[in-house]
């Protein structure tokens, strides 16, 4: 679990009657509904996964009992989610003085990803439509009463959302008038009423972030110049014009976290910067002098750009500094957090532990503790008393001694880098037995990380015998600018070698069978699937592509309209189609003009309104290798995006995962 994961997430909503009508008529459906697998063949998949385990797909991929909890501002309420009969997970509020449920929000046909309290009497929540990411702000009362779509606006998303503390408004970033451009409107989350702060006027050079503060003014903005220059811009509180703090290079980091209302000096932010380093750091800074005052913290190794600040009742002190290393660390610095954390660490040893919820006055922290055998427990934590209580066990089927213990590794690439990623290993190899290996390969790419902790994918390989193996090849984040910046334009080549590179060590620690080795990913990862089987065809047994990149030609032109804005930062992350030199390595690097050299099974999965990955990339390589006479497993689920996240839909792919591994590990 990612204790330091944004409130906001991508959520997925579905109007029924479109969902049912769009599935009973073929021309409908997006991609070619032709290629999709039978039932049977998905059926015969599954069931390859035999043998006498002690756990079942569900018990890592059905979702919590009860989960999400939250305590209201005023303490008085614990909302959570709660999963029926129909594995629908609905919204719910207990007063806690009363012992009083009552159901606030409904799950219909598609997920309630993310909810949360906007004061003591109302919740809001996010969704879209069946996973195309065009996220609408919902608000309604804690009994459910006077439910209200916030955004109610047609092909519309949202980039941000704030919440401005003790008032009835958010301020949101919404595409509204232009899709390809984001602008900020204040909205009455009780009345609905709509207001537009700021015009973004210019395409070429848009606005791409904005500063308020915690009055919900408009401090500053920063401009994305022509795609690869940025400029943040600051208002002069006494004349009133923004004028420009800083130019930097897109590579590098200048990023405002938030002011410092701790200081008298209204114009002091804590902000995160790698300017003068290789790893970014939080800085103190005075964005009216343009200086820094000092540095908070910084880290030889790693990353730092995460803090945890206090609310009005402790003055917004800064309670601590948190980032991900070998695995997550926490800095505590008030010394309220100091106590708390001295307590929970001697409570809790080595787990991991993180504040995920609290009330204004910091009088109930709910605490969520995790380890790499651990999915997660919720604990009620009382400042005054200084006492724990388990509130709920998410995963109580899961016994931690049965769990497979996440290993952190580190090697040198074959030119001389320094890799870290993670091996979790099953028992049998820790007894030194040679046992089979997933290779996993993250998303993105660019700026993305695997790091420690409970991973139910992981968990779930290793319940049957499986290693997995996680490597933050070069381009990931977390390990300072110069060492994601050496995979620009390595995607599919450098980037690949270091995943190889790992399995190597792997093989060379007596782990692995190195005749059976798989590898599996979504998004790039699914990419880094295809690839894999192209470039050494000889290294894996079978590969499964997850909403991946097959293309990198049909990749760039189905971008959605709020990306393109950022279409030449990513021609110097991937290539630059305009160029000739790497429009021919592009092609190189794209699997479907390769699949003369797939000679492994693949099994292909899909998300049919996936906007990020088009399912016309998924289609492409199905097409291509049948018409070579390669037979490719197709899963498509026409309810999902860039990934699944419907119950029903996770388990029959892991569990066709599952099959389509044994198959290819026992022939």
């Amino acid at each position: 679990m990612n204790l330091n994961s944004k409130i906001l997430g991508i959520t997925q909503v579905v109007i029924t009657s479109l969902m049912i009508n769009a599935q009973t008529k073929e021309s409908k459906l997006p991609g070619d509904p032709t290629l999709v697998s039978s039932k049977a063949t998905i059926e015969k998949l599954i069931s390859y996964d035999k043998g006498n385990f002690k756990y079942k797909v569900e018990d890592y991929f059905a979702r919590p009992k009860a989960s999400q909890f939250k305590i209201s501002p005023d303490g008085l309420y614990l909302s959570y989610k709660e999963k029926d009969k129909d594995s629908k997970n609905h919204v719910y509020v207990k007063d806690l003085k009363s012992g009083k449920i009552t159901k606030a929000l409904v799950e219909k046909d598609d997920l309630i990803r993310s909810y949360g309290w906007l004061d003591k009497k109302r919740l809001f929540y996010t969704q879209d439509k069946g996973g195309n990411e065009n996220i609408h702000l919902y608000a309604a009362d804690i009994d459910g009463k006077n439910l209200k779509d916030l955004t109610p606006f047609e092909e519309i998303t949202l980039n941000s959302v704030r919440l401005i503390k003790d008032t009835e408004f958010v301020i949101v970033s919404m595409n509204k008038n232009n899709k390809q451009i984001f602008e900020p409107y204040k909205i009455n989350f009780n009345t609905g009423e709509i207001t537009q702060l700021y015009e973004n006027k210019d395409v070429k050079s848009p606005i791409d972030d904005y500063l308020f503060d915690r009055q919900g003014n408009l401090r500053g903005y920063t401009i994305l110049e022509n795609g690869l220059t940025t400029k943040l811009f600051y208002k002069d509180l006494q004349t009133g014009k923004f004028n420009l703090v800083k130019a930097t290079d897109w590579k590098d980091t200048f990023s405002v976290i938030s002011f410092n209302d701790n200081s008298k000096n209204k114009d002091e932010v804590y902000l995160v910067t790698n300017l003068g380093s290789d790893k970014s750091r939080i800085v103190l800074y005075d964005l009216k002098k343009n200086a820094i005052i000092k540095e908070v913290y910084s880290n030889p190794t790693f990353d730092v750009s995460s803090i945890a600040q206090a609310g009005k009742s402790r003055n917004y002190e800064l309670d601590y500094i948190s980032y991900n290393g070998i695995k997550n660390e926490t800095i505590p610095v008030s010394k309220f957090y100091k106590e708390i954390h001295d307590k929970l660490t001697s409570e809790f040893g080595d787990k991991q532990f993180g504040i995920a919820s609290s009330d204004d006055k910091n009088e109930k922290l709910l605490v969520v503790v995790d380890s790499d055998k651990l999915y997660g427990k919720y604990y009620e934590y009382d400042t005054k008393t200084k006492t724990t209580k388990l509130l709920f066990d998410l995963m109580p089927q899961l016994k931690e001694e049965d769990m497979a213990e996440m290993r952190p590794i580190q090697f040198k690439s074959r030119d001389g880098l320094t890799i870290h990623g993670y091996i979790t290993l099953p028992k049998a190899a820790l007894n030194g037995e040679k046992v089979p290996l997933i290779v996993n390969p993250h998303g993105g790419p660019q700026g993305i990380r695997d790091d420690w902790g409970f991973n139910p994918e992981t968990q779930l390989f290793a319940s049957r015998g499986y290693a997995t193996l996680q490597v933050n090849f070069r381009i990931s984040g977390g390990y300072g600018k110069e060492f994601q910046t050496s995979g620009y334009k390595q995607i599919g080549r450098k980037a690949m070698d270091d995943v190889e590179d790992g399995v190597k060590y792997a093989i060379e620690q007596g782990w692995i069978d190195k005749n059976k080795v798989a590898i599996y990913g979504g998004s790039h990862g699914g990419y880094a699937t295809l690839m894999g089987l192209i470039k050494t065809p000889d290294l894996y047994s079978c590969g499964v592509d997850y909403v991946g990149v097959s293309n990198i030609f049909t990749f760039f032109d189905s971008f959605p309209e709020y990306w393109k804005p950022y279409k030449e930062m990513v021609k110097q992350i991937w290539y630059d189609l305009d160029n000739p030199e790497e429009a021919k390595i592009a092609k190189e690097v794209s699997p479907v003009f390769q699949i003369d050299k797939i000679k492994k099974p693949l099994f292909v999965v899909q998300g049919a309104n996936d906007p990020r990955v088009n399912i016309n990339e998924s289609d492409q390589i199905v097409k291509a290798l049948r018409s070579k006479g390669f037979e490719v497993p197709y899963m498509v689920k026409y309810d999902e995006g860039h990934g699944f996240g419907k119950e029903p839909n996770r388990i029959e792919f892991y569990k066709s995962m599952l099959g389509f591994f044994a198959e290819n590990f026992n022939k």
